[in-house]
């Protein structure tokens, strides 16, 4: 019997022009992005469409945007195939608020808007500090974090084999890229972000981001969400506040979550959201997944998926 895993696009996916084709084609999702906006009390529907870039990137948007363009692909994917049966959601960073609403554990309404503040309050801290991030390729775990020990850097996600991110302040980075050079890496890629997410540096944004989480009713997910910090499923909804809160500052275990999932027997795996990121991590976890992956982000993946799960 196949079991099939959520996954929910994370930041960093975000494109000019995301989820514009499903709201043309799909009255609901053009309905949704309407509640949207009405629950923002902005356009991000036109800054979703539209951009300009600049404006989508900034992390107070891009990061509601993701979430709701995350949203509508699984929605319309249910609306396509009634009922759509998946025993286990996860996402990125920020993809995981959209597998917890996914899952029941909050609404969508309130996800939205603890995204977009989780936004302000991570820009917030990127502006009170001088911190950057990079992608390490080609360089195990292991002589990463030695890496990151000797640079004062840290591990901030670890996405697949060969494929590393740090993050720290911006001359620390600086110096942990030459000295990943020096140990082997292929390559090392500066990220076009605001600052040093998963970092202490992002310190100042965890109380914020409590007390947003303290207003909402979260409850206890109908099927289990992978948590970013322990790679384990979540628990109780008290324990769901503290692993997003801690998840502010704390490395991203996307392999481990992933191995988590495999070893539960999940053997289909379908990406939601703008993007393939995550699909390509997954072809690297485990090469023998390469054809159980599908995504959702736009309507010909839609109509792709739509057709392969019937």
């Amino acid at each position: 019997m196949t079991k099939t895993a959520l996954l929910f696009a994370g930041q960093g996916a975000q494109a000019v022009g995301m989820g514009k084709d499903l709201a043309e084609k799909f009255p609901s999702a053009r309905a949704w992005f309407d509640r949207a906006n009405a629950a923002l009390g902005y356009d991000l529907a036109s800054i979703c469409f539209h951009g300009p870039e600049p404006e989508l990137t900034r992390t107070e948007n891009a990061q509601p945007g993701i979430f709701l363009v995350s949203w509508i692909a699984f929605q319309l994917l249910k609306e396509q195939l009634p009922p759509l049966e998946f025993g286990a959601t996860a996402g990125l960073s920020l993809g995981e608020f959209t597998a917890l609403a996914a899952a029941g554990a909050m609404s969508f309404e309130d996800g939205l808007r603890v995204v977009r503040q989780r936004g302000r309050f991570m820009q917030e801290a990127c502006d009170a500090t001088r911190g950057g991030m990079a992608a390490v390729i080609g360089l195990d775990e292991a002589p990463t974090r030695e890496v990151c020990a000797e640079a004062g850097v840290v591990l901030a996600n670890v996405n697949c084999p060969g494929q590393l991110v740090i993050s720290g302040e911006t001359d620390k980075i600086a110096k942990a890229v030459e000295l990943a050079k020096a140990k082997g890496a292929k390559r090392t890629i500066p990220l076009p972000v605001a600052g040093a997410y998963h970092s202490p540096l992002m310190a100042g944004a965890r109380s914020k981001l409590q007390a947003e989480l303290e207003k909402i009713d979260i409850l206890s997910p109908a099927v289990p969400v992978i948590s970013n910090v322990t790679a384990l499923p979540h628990g109780r909804p008290s324990g769901i506040r503290e692993r997003l809160v801690e998840q502010v500052t704390s490395p991203v275990l996307w392999e481990q979550s992933l191995r988590t999932l495999l070893a539960q027997g999940f053997t289909r795996f379908i990406e939601l959201g703008p993007g393939t990121a995550l699909s390509g991590f997954m072809k690297r976890i485990d090469p023998a997944m390469r054809d159980a992956m599908l995504n959702v982000a736009d309507v010909t993946s839609l109509e792709t998926t739509a057709r392969a799960l019937k």
